[in-house]
């Protein structure tokens, strides 16, 4: 690519919010560009990609406790990853964002900051809280409709501090498995459960190859051992034998040969494409994917 500008702009990757999401993608994109783009680009120096991680906040993973925040953020640093903190997003366009005033050019723009809930509250005619996701009663149902319950991100559920439980897969199961528990409660006139209460057991984060953080309570891990309890959690809550053995020897494989190849196809296979009908004519058949040529049927 001549234009040096439009190439910078191209391998700037942007990525707005420093929660779980936007850390471990902080992280991967690092490992892409260092790794992937030397081997499969011949044209492209990876030291030129640029990775910046913005974050209204003062810090990295907010969730965390503070020193597991800083053990995060001096991975993604020494990773190449820019983290950029107290710097709110306030304009995104094509060009890139503008960030605490200033403007960075970038055409990759990656929204980690959170989502919003689908439309649920609008279906059932009900107010919305934080994010448009729906106030439920201590038992998950709708105030007004006992018989519709809401979980997971729809749900806006509030902890004995006050803070809203997270968006993620474990207060999901936990509230299915209540609504479910209740619903046989219900159906067998059984006595009615307590509300519900969520139980942390436990926060992990993923930063890179080598990294990650784990939170349990009073028990923090940090480094290697976090990254490998991070990956026996994952694969355990697999269903079935095969699947975990699959996504392991895959992981295993992708660890060791940095096997995260990218192929692209550019615009030098119009040029290729051309020739080829050109001589098309010239071949007895039509080409198969793995470049054999295929005799046709005698025409009737």
């Amino acid at each position: 690519m001549p234009d040096p500008v439009l190439r910078h702009r191209l391998l700037t990757f942007i990525l707005v919010g420093a929660g779980p999401t936007g850390v471990e993608m902080a992280g991967a994109l690092a490992e892409l560009a260092h790794s992937t783009l030397s081997r499969d680009f011949r044209h492209i120096n990876p030291r030129t990609a640029r990775i910046l991680l913005v974050e209204a906040g003062s810090r990295v993973l907010t969730g965390f406790p503070e020193k597991l925040s800083a053990f995060a953020r001096r991975s993604l640093e020494r990773m190449g990853v820019e983290v950029l903190l107290d710097s709110p997003i306030e304009v995104i366009d094509e060009h890139g964002v503008i960030a605490k005033g200033e403007r960075i050019e970038a055409s990759n723009v990656i929204w980690c900051a959170g989502v919003e809930a689908t439309p649920v509250a609008r279906w059932l005619g009900v107010p919305t809280a934080r994010g448009g996701r729906v106030r439920v009663a201590p038992d998950l149902s709708v105030p007004g409709h006992p018989e519709i319950f809401v979980i997971g991100d729809a749900a806006f559920v509030t902890q004995p501090d006050g803070e809203p439980l997270p968006g993620v897969a474990p207060v999901a199961k936990q509230q299915g498995y209540y609504v479910a528990g209740l619903i046989a409660s219900r159906v067998r006139d059984r006595e009615k459960p307590p509300p519900f209460r969520y139980k942390d057991e436990g926060t992990l984060a993923t930063i890179g190859r080598h990294a990650a953080i784990a939170d349990f309570g009073r028990v923090k891990l940090t480094g290697w051992v976090a990254w490998v309890l991070w990956g026996i959690v994952h694969i355990f809550f697999l269903i079935g034998f095969r699947n975990r053995m699959a996504v392991f020897l895959n992981w295993v494989w992708a660890w060791v040969t940095y096997g995260r190849g990218a192929r692209l196809i550019t615009g030098e296979m119009t040029t290729l494409a051309q020739g080829a009908d050109s001589t098309e004519s010239k071949r007895p058949g039509p080409t198969s994917p793995c470049g054999t040529n295929l005799e046709l049927p005698p025409k009737p």
